[in-house]
């Protein structure tokens, strides 16, 4: 894997922990069962990618490109997405582990979290309008001044989320998640 460029190419059952990639590029790969715990692809590009059943736990991506990239049934254990670039920045999640992960500061209109574990992680600052969160756990995640126009939090659970901290404008929540929504005001919504 050590060259600069793959393009259309599969990877199956590559274990590559703790290593550190520099200026890499995969353009229309998929990744499939992989492990890519604790690397760093630095200053890399990953285009119209693919990643199945891969653990990408406390991987890094400082400067590198990540446009058009699903994930699923993937592990993204405290991935910290803030560091790579913002330019193009586009990715899709299904049945993925993202607890801990940041998105801080990230453009990421219509991005969809289908069936997700997002535990303990971070929005702030991040443009989430249109974005799905269908059947995704969101206990603990942290929401402030985001922008979360049209999005759609309608079976989404355990979220919490200050209307009065982020823009809300047109977002869909069902009446279970009420109570998340109510936090700040400390009261007891009984069913």
């Amino acid at each position: 894997m050590q060259e600069k460029l793959h393009e259309n190419k599969t990877f199956k059952a590559i274990i590559q922990t703790g290593l550190v990639f520099k200026g890499i590029e995969f353009e229309e790969c998929v990744f499939t069962d992989c492990d890519f715990s604790d690397s760093q692809f630095m200053n890399g590009k990953f285009a119209n990618c693919e990643f199945i059943g891969c653990n990408l736990s406390m991987t890094k991506f400082g400067g590198t490109t990540i446009n058009d990239v699903s994930f699923k049934d993937c592990k993204l254990l405290g991935i910290n997405f803030s560091d790579s670039i913002d330019f193009m920045f586009s990715v899709a999640f299904e049945k993925c582990v993202l607890d801990y992960c940041s998105f801080m500061g990230k453009k990421m209109v219509k991005t969809k979290f289908l069936d997700s574990s997002i535990k303990n992680a971070i929005f702030t600052d991040a443009d989430l309008t249109k974005a799905v969160f269908d059947r995704t756990d969101l206990s603990g995640t942290v929401f402030s001044q985001t922008i979360l126009k049209e999005a759609d939090f309608t079976t989404a659970f355990n979220y919490s989320l200050d209307p009065e901290l982020n823009v809300v404008k047109k977002a869909k929540f069902s009446l279970h998640g009420l109570p998340g929504l109510l936090t700040r005001y400390d009261i007891k919504v009984q069913e």
